[in-house]
């Protein structure tokens, strides 16, 4: 029980190291070359870790050779439009001028229904809004509403609006992240005044605090347990 038990870990960590080497990428968009590779990593790893009587070895190989075909064949699709397109398709047009492009539905198998439930997700109920509508070759729908449907921005309106910058954490969950405190610029002194500001007696007392580039702080206070 427990061989199997650490050849269960083994496998599992060694196959995280090795999605992480692919990129993150590959970690949040799957392409169909990228998914057929989960899938057969999946079922080699479950493999060695059901029988002992097969060394452990023997399922590693198969692995590191599919992380390694695998790692070739995305660097040829950097290099190669052409290789590109064949291993991973092109998106498809499936609403052009606000009108559904039926040939493209059926091509890529995707009903009406899916249709209209995509764009409802992404906030438009009707097609005429829509000047573009791309099927991604990760299966993902990005839409592409006409100029006047847009939501105005605050260039085109003439409002003047300051950067805020990347939000850093300082405390996460009542521990106080000193590094992100001093590469901030900012000191304890500082940062007992913003805590007081909101209320807070010890960092302890809050749940996150966050400053942007310009000084501004967000906090949000610890919940209190109830009894």
């Amino acid at each position: 029980m427990f061989v199997v038990l650490i050849r269960t870990i083994a496998l599992y960590l060694f196959i995280i190291v090795g999605i992480r080497l692919l990129g993150k990428h590959q970690i949040g968009q799957l392409e169909p070359s990228e998914l057929v590779l989960t899938l057969i990593i999946a079922d080699l790893a479950s493999v060695p870790m059901q029988d002992n009587g097969i060394p452990l070895l023997s399922g590693l190989i198969p692995i590191v050779v599919l992380l390694a075909l695998s790692s070739i064949l995305s660097a040829l699709c950097t290099k190669s439009i052409r290789f590109r397109a064949l291993l991973c398709g092109r998106p498809s047009v499936v609403v052009e001028n606000g009108q559904v492009v039926q040939e493209e539905l059926k091509k890529n198998r995707l009903t009406l229904d899916e249709l209209m439930e995509e764009l409802r997700i992404q906030g438009y109920a009707e097609f005429k809004s829509i000047k573009f509508a791309l099927l991604e070759t990760n299966g993902q729908l990005s839409v592409l509403p006409y100029a006047a449907d847009k939501p105005a921005t605050a260039g085109q309106m003439g409002v003047v609006t300051q950067e805020a910058g990347l939000p850093v954490v300082l405390i996460s969950d009542g521990r106080l992240l000193e590094h992100n405190l001093r590469g901030a610029g900012y000191e304890h002194n500082w940062l007992e005044k913003q805590l007081a500001a909101h209320g807070l007696h010890s960092h302890r007392q809050a749940f996150l605090l966050t400053v942007d580039e310009g000084g501004n702080t967000c906090c949000v206070p610890k919940k209190e347990a109830k009894s």
